[in-house]
């Protein structure tokens, strides 16, 4: 089997699609949760605590231009992105266990017997009539 051939039925499988699509609605997912935590979060937070501005809170180690930077500011905002991000991940999984266990638990509707078994039924409680 060609190479081309086998990448194509492997990017055509369901499973890849559907990763491809996780991936893309991850990605503007994420954009949407850093914004909500950037411009709406951060900024309370920071009013909460003096007006600080987490993504300018650094620390500097040594002088001159050898000196490095320690943004630890940038840091506590990206845990509070992922904590937010890890919230909404497991409310949807968790919503969407719920709505599986239900459809488990509806039982499925017996299928209506056909002629002949009703046409069996009737001849099977005459015979014990008898």
């Amino acid at each position: 089997m060609g190479f081309v051939k086998e990448f194509k039925e492997f990017a055509m499988k369901g499973n890849v699609m559907d990763m491809a699509v996780g991936v893309i609605i991850g990605g503007a997912f994420g954009k949407i949760v850093s914004s909500l935590v950037d411009d709406v979060l951060m900024p309370a937070i920071g009013m909460l605590t003096g007006n600080v501005d987490f993504t300018k809170l650094a620390l500097k180690i040594g002088e001159g231009e050898n000196a490095a930077v320690l943004n630890y500011g940038t840091f506590i905002q990206n845990i509070i992105d992922f904590l937010i991000i890890a919230l909404c991940i497991f409310l949807m999984i968790k919503g969407m266990n719920k709505l599986t266990k239900k459809k488990e638990e509806e039982p499925a509707p017996e299928p209506e017997p056909s002629n002949e078994e009703k046409l069996l039924g009737e001849i099977r409680d005459l015979l014990k009539k008898d």
